[in-house]
């Protein structure tokens, strides 16, 4: 019997150290690796859906977009890096596209939640209304910029900083012009409170961008604009409200004085685990007329003033916000105009399947500003779109928009005089994981 039990320690022992051994090995592999792709295909039809010539007669537009990404992900403790390449064209377009490196960065982290990251990145802040991936348009946004931060589950910081130049040349001095991106420097501080006990969460940014001067008498100046802002959002289960304000201020590339604003409120209620309805209106203050610098000559029709009251979102995902059509923030009013915009929206979406959705949207679009011989309203726009995920690297949508524009539509975005527009899209989008090891 005593054999027995010494057998039996002996083996509990042998095995004992086998998992010790195993639990080493495993914590012994370190490294992740992996390679995935993304491959994005969009059909679209557009009647009337965008800025046309007024002596157009057809302004029926078919094409096909394509979007295709290579990342490399790297990771072991404390150590983050990704690459990622990215081509874009339409299908038969001369010069075959686009090629380039949409992301390159490496990160650092502490145990104590303190980070670095240095590279061409991609910002994705809050509801992305200001800083987001705009990863609709098959370009995107990406950044290059060194971050510094701070995570735990309560607190986040995110210091930014970015300085962009043409090339290495020492000739021409700092001027920054026709880059890849519209400030030469940039500053931004994030900070996000989520309260511990409470689906509440609170941010506050602030912006700072340095833009190179587009006057003649001061072309190596660089002028400062600066936003700071804040967005709530407190999400219980069935229902959340959501709400953001922020101020533009210093001056724009012409070194006009720049006092704009923009505010937002947005409500979500879920009846059921199957439908959810939204409801929400955004302000984006504009001017009045047409921005003309002082000291410039003022044209017909034109009027001097030494303001620009016209909000920009900057570097926001607009397609999320301001209708499908893309009318907004995404293509520019008539000749640089900056009437501002209110946005009405109403919305539900159904989902009677894990893996499909249908939505369907209602916008009431007006200008924020009084002009002269232009009333307010700026038109009706409805949306219908459907996703659907056969598998988790798979997902097939498609929508409809219709807009149903006014005069003012007209004449401040030069759109089909007989104000009906059109838009239908099918979008595929194929993301595979071709490789993960660990070792």
């Amino acid at each position: 019997m005593k054999n027995i039990k010494c057998v039996v320690a002996a083996a509990s022992l042998v095995l004992a150290s086998f998992n010790v051994l195993a639990q080493e090995q495993e914590r012994e592999k370190l490294n992740n690796f992996a390679i995935d792709a993304e491959l994005m295909t969009r059909g679209e039809l557009r009647n009337g859906g965008l800025p046309t010539d007024a002596e157009d007669t057809d302004n029926k537009a078919y094409f096909i977009l394509e979007r295709t990404r290579l990342g490399l992900d790297y990771e072991r403790t404390f150590l983050k890096a990704h690459v990622t390449a990215q081509h874009n064209a339409i299908w038969g377009q001369a010069g075959k596209g686009s090629f380039n490196l949409y992301e390159a960065w490496i990160q650092l982290t502490s145990r104590k939640g303190f980070f670095a990251k240095i590279g061409r990145q991609v910002l994705s802040y809050d509801d992305e209304r200001i800083i987001g991936s705009n990863d609709w348009a098959m370009t995107a946004l990406s950044h290059d910029l060194v971050k510094f931060g701070y995570e735990s589950k309560q607190h986040k910081v995110h210091l930014m900083l970015a300085y962009n130049q043409n090339s290495e040349s020492v000739n021409g001095g700092t001027e920054y012009r026709n880059g890849d991106k519209p400030y030469k420097t940039m500053q931004n501080l994030w900070y996000h409170y989520q309260h511990p006990r409470m689906p509440f969460g609170a941010s506050v940014l602030f912006m700072n961008q340095g833009l190179q001067s587009e006057r003649d008498e001061n072309l190596k100046k660089t002028y400062y604009q600066q936003l700071v802002g804040t967005y709530i959002s407190y999400k219980p289960q069935r229902w959340s409200a959501e709400g953001s304000f922020y101020y533009q201020m210093g001056k724009n590339e012409g070194g006009t004085d720049i006092s704009a604003w923009m505010a937002s409120v947005k409500g979500s209620f879920l009846p059921s685990n199957q439908w959810k309805l939204t409801a929400g209106y955004d302000i984006l203050s504009g001017d009045p007329f047409f921005a003309v610098p002082a000291g410039d000559g003022i044209g017909l029709g034109l009027t001097q003033h030494k303001t620009i009251k016209g909000f920009s979102p900057l570097y926001g995902s607009h397609h999320k916000f301001y209708g499908a059509m893309d009318f907004f923030y995404v293509s520019t009013y008539y000749n640089g105009f900056t009437p501002g915009l209110q946005n009405y929206y109403a919305g539900a979406s159904y989902k009677p399947i894990n893996k499909l959705k249908f939505d369907a949207t209602y916008h009431y679009f007006a200008i924020a500003t009084n002009t002269q011989n232009l009333k307010k309203p700026l038109g009706h726009e409805i949306e219908f779109s459907a996703a659907y995920s056969p598998i988790k690297e798979v997902t097939m949508s498609l929508g409809y928009s219709y807009m149903h524009g006014t005069e003012t539509m007209v004449a401040l975005k030069r759109v089909d005089s007989n104000r009906n527009l059109h838009w239908a899209w099918l979008n595929l989008i194929v993301r595979p994981r071709f490789l993960h090891v660990k070792w």
